[in-house]
C-alpha cells in the first residue's frame, strides 16, 4: 500500500447540481468557471472542476501515485453533450437509478435525501440503513445478490444508470464491466484524513443533484470535528492503544497514515502501530501484535453478535488474548456492529467517533458522555 499524494486542489461544485458559482472571464466554449469557496479542502483522493456544460471529477489511484483511477464527466441529463470533451466516463446527472454495493454509501445517499435513487443493492444482509431495509422489504429496492457476481439481467431490467462501488487494489467488477453501465469508484476509505473521507459526500451530492445539501452536511461535520478535537489537544498523557482482533491467520490493523490512525491521534491516544506506512490496513501476525502491544493501555475491538461480548467470549475465541495487559486489567472496549450503525455513520461522521474515543481515553474531557458505539466488555 503506497502513500497517497497530498496535493490539495482548490476546486468548485457545479452550477447544474445546485451550487452558486460565478462565471470565469473566459469566453471560449467549455471555459473553466471560477472556483467556489466551498472547494475540496481535505480529500486527497478526488478533484472536482466545473466547465461550461459539464463537471469533471477525477478519482486518483490510491495504489499508484500520480495515476488516475477514473475520470467522470457529469453532464446535466437534459442538456446537449458539449463538444470537445476529454476522455472519460460520461454520466448524466442527477442520476435517477443506481445500484449500490456498500452500506456506507447507502447511508450517505440516505443523508442526502436521495435514498429513492437506490434501485438495487448487493449483499443486502450487510446493509442496515432503515430506508433501504424498508425498500427491500417493500420491493422498491432489488437485492442483486453478491457483489462479485450480481444479477446482471436484473440490473439492466431495473434501468440502472450507475453502479456505486468501493475499489480494491487489483480488483475486478466481473461481468458488470462489460455491460456499459458506469461504475463510480468511491475510494473514500483510502483517505488519510477523517474529514477527507467525509468530504466524499460532495461527490455523491453532485451525482444526485444534492450538492447544496452535501456542502451543508459536510460543514456541520467539519465544525463539530474541529470543536471536539480541541478538547484533547493539550492532553499531557496519551494512553497507548491497540485495535482489532485476529481473523484467520492475520490480525489487520489500521496503517499509520490511515484516517483511523488520524482519529486516534486527534483523540489523544498513542496508537501502537502509528509507524506502519500506508492509508489502508496492514496484516500482521499475532506474534508481532503481541510483542508490540502486550502492554497497551486500551484495546478497541469490533464484533457482530446478537448479544454483548464478554471477556469469557473473547478468550474462548482465542485463548492467547488473555496475555495482553488490556485483557488482564479489563481495559477492552467493544463495538457491537450488530446493534449499532458504526459502519454506516462513522465514515461521514468522524466527529461521532472522535467524541467517543476522547470519552474513553480522557473521560474528564467529556463529562456525562453517552456512548453510542463502544462499551466496556462485561464479565
Amino acid at each position: 500500500m503506497i502513500r497517497i499524494c497530498f496535493c490539495l486542489l482548490w476546486l468548485f461544485l457545479c452550477l447544474t447540481s445546485g451550487c452558486n458559482v460565478g462565471q470565469s472571464s473566459s469566453s471560449a466554449a467549455g471555459g473553466e468557471k471560477a472556483l467556489s469557496a466551498d472547494s475540496i479542502r481535505y480529500a486527497a483522493g478526488y478533484t472536482i472542476t466545473a466547465y461550461d456544460g459539464y463537471t469533471k471529477v477525477e478519482v486518483r489511484d490510491p495504489w499508484n501515485e500520480g495515476r488516475l483511477l477514473q475520470r467522470y464527466l457529469l453532464i446535466p441529463r437534459d442538456a446537449q453533450q458539449p463538444d470537445g470533451l476529454p476522455q472519460g466516463t460520461i454520466i448524466r446527472v442527477p442520476v435517477k437509478n443506481m445500484v449500490v454495493y456498500t452500506s456506507v454509501h447507502c447511508a450517505v445517499l440516505d443523508e442526502l435525501g436521495a435514498s429513492d435513487r437506490i434501485a438495487g443493492v448487493c449483499e443486502s444482509r450487510y446493509i442496515d440503513v432503515p430506508t433501504v431495509r424498508d425498500g427491500l422489504q417493500g420491493g422498491a429496492i432489488i437485492d442483486l445478490g453478491e457483489a462479485t457476481s450480481p444479477n446482471i439481467e436484473k440490473m439492466v431490467e431495473i434501468g440502472t444508470e450507475v453502479v456505486l462501488a468501493s475499489p480494491f487494489q487489483n480488483g475486478s467488477y466481473g461481468p458488470v464491466e462489460k455491460i456499459g453501465i458506469p461504475i463510480v469508484e468511491c475510494a473514500d476509505y483510502m483517505e488519510a484524513d477523517p474529514l477527507g473521507r467525509a468530504e466524499w459526500i460532495k461527490f455523491l451530492g453532485l451525482l444526485t443533484g444534492r450538492a447544496a445539501r452535501a456542502d451543508s452536511l459536510f460543514r456541520e461535520t467539519e465544525t463539530n470535528y474541529l470543536r471536539i478535537k480541541s478538547l484533547a489537544e493539550d492532553v499531557t498523557h496519551r494512553p497507548t492503544l491497540l485495535t482489532g482482533m485476529k481473523f484467520g491467520t492475520p490480525w489487520h490493523v489500521p496503517a499509520g497514515e490511515s484516517y483511523m490512525a488520524h482519529i486516534f491521534r486527534d483523540a489523544g491516544a498513542d496508537y501502537i502501530f502509528r509507524d506502519l506506512p500506508g492509508t489502508g490496513s496492514s496484516p500482521l501476525s499475532f506474534e508481532t501484535v503481541l510483542d508490540r502491544a502486550i502492554h497497551a493501555d486500551f484495546w478497541l475491538i469490533h464484533y457482530n453478535k446478537p448479544t454483548a461480548m464478554t471477556y469469557a467470549d473473547l478468550q474462548s475465541e482465542y485463548s492467547p488474548y488473555n496475555r495482553f495487559d488490556a485483557f488482564r486489567e479489563r481495559r477492552i472496549y467493544g463495538c457491537n456492529t450488530n446493534s449499532s450503525l458504526y459502519y454506516e455513520q462513522v465514515p461521514m461522521h468522524p466527529d461521532y467517533l472522535l467524541a467517543e474515543l476522547i470519552a474513553i481515553f480522557h473521560p474528564d474531557r467529556m463529562p456525562g458522555y453517552r456512548f453510542r458505539y463502544f462499551a466496556p466488555l462485561g464479565e
